[in-house]
């Protein structure tokens, strides 16, 4: 497959009159075009860090971050960025929620609103479409909000604990329904996420960090023997404990004479 995103070697220090606080370091990996990819790690790592020098909101103080060929800073319009909370504008109703960014960049063709229509059809918004963000449930914002980032047809999705704000029961339904959408439309994407189970249930492959400042410890490729795959039924299939438990051994490895070197092959842990 097609390499969308190139991360090269990035590092970041925090810089205030106290010091310096070393974020990342040594940071590499590539993600490929249509692939799932979750960075779990430790509280305070840089994992938010890493998708703001993704999309450009944050510069590395070395390395490198192309995106299908280009280095960022000269072209961000292909990244979408779904945050913990959904940003729906109360006094707008979702139609002109999920067509903010479309208006913002002037982009608001009649190509662009037939696409928006279809995806609030296809995904049980439309009747909806007059209503107000109060009126609807936390799952029904969250794929408002994934609408509006989709409405911008971006080639790379980034989601920053998209479903942290949820209750277990909305979260995991509503991770299950994101995460066929994202796979429906054939988006690359990126997810952070704290919880481990997320990470295997919708990812093809999971990054994990180390504590501050980070570096990548481990390379994971998650695999089902499930023909019709879905974030939901990959929770039960035989191999995610599997995963899990690999997973927690790297999170709770505090073994400090691991860190700085390169990860074990992904041929080795698939």
């Amino acid at each position: 497959m097609e390499t969308l995103l190139d991360v090269r070697n990035v590092s970041l220090s925090y810089h205030t009159a106290e010091g310096e606080t070393q974020a990342l370091s040594n940071i590499s990996f590539q993600v490929k075009k249509g692939e799932f990819l979750a960075i779990v790690g430790p509280s305070g790592c840089g994992k938010s860090t890493l998708l703001d020098l993704i999309c450009g909101l944050l510069t590395p103080e070395s390395g490198s971050i192309i995106l299908s060929g280009f280095q960022k800073g000269k072209d961000r319009a292909e990244i979408g960025y779904m945050l913990q909370k959904d940003h729906l504008l109360e006094w707008r109703t979702v139609y002109q929620n999920v067509i903010l960014g479309l208006e913002i960049r002037h982009q608001l063709t009649q190509e662009r609103k037939a696409y928006v229509n279809h995806l609030l059809a296809l995904y049980g918004l439309d009747k909806f479409r007059k209503s107000h963000p109060s009126q609807l449930s936390g799952g029904m914002r969250q794929r408002a909000a994934l609408i509006r980032t989709l409405a911008l047809q971006p080639d790379l999705l980034l989601l920053d604990e998209p479903f942290s704000a949820l209750d277990y029961q909305t979260r995991l339904n509503v991770s299950d329904d994101i995460g066929k959408i994202i796979k429906r439309e054939a988006k690359t994407a990126i997810l952070v996420t704290h919880d481990i189970s997320e990470a295997i249930s919708m990812a093809d492959r999971v990054l994990i960090l180390s504590k501050r400042p980070a570096v990548v410890k481990d390379l994971v490729n998650i695999h089902f023997s499930l023909t019709n795959r879905t974030p939901l039924e990959s929770r039960n299939a035989p191999e995610f404990k599997n995963y899990f438990n690999l997973i927690w051994k790297e999170l709770n490895d505090h073994d400090t004479s691991l860190e700085g070197t390169n990860p074990v092959s992904e041929k080795e842990k698939a």
